[in-house]
């Protein structure tokens, strides 16, 4: 099983989205969860480490500027999604992942204090 550390850029990233109020509440994120071709779109106009910033996880042994090094999204590209912390905090809990799980979690507090 691969094993992961947070990411701290991705963290920061998601605070200042909430922060700014750029998120949404209620989304299917399995719907809503970049596809490849969204993110190879991403690719294309923004560098790595603009999609680093997306991931709270990196995978531990990958190397940079790959898609594998970077897991646990907690977004569209554009906004953070409620749904994706769930998912991050749920995924993270079960695979036992707790240093991503807490971070997910304590940002999903922070989005649920800041919309009220």
């Amino acid at each position: 099983m691969a094993s992961y550390t947070v990411n701290p850029d991705a963290v920061a990233r998601a605070r200042e989205l909430i922060e700014a109020r750029q998120y949404v509440l209620d989304s299917d994120w399995g719907d809503a969860q970049p596809a490849a071709a969204a993110q190879n779109a991403y690719l294309e106009s923004h560098s790595w480490e603009d999609y680093a910033r997306w991931h709270l996880g990196l995978t531990d042994g990958a190397a940079d500027e790959t898609k594998a090094r970077y897991a646990f999204v907690y977004g569209d590209f554009r906004r953070v999604h409620r749904t994706a912390l769930i998912a991050c905090v749920y995924r993270a809990s079960e695979w036992r992942h707790k240093d991503v799980e807490l971070a997910a979690h304590d940002l999903l507090q922070l989005l649920d204090a800041k919309s009220g």
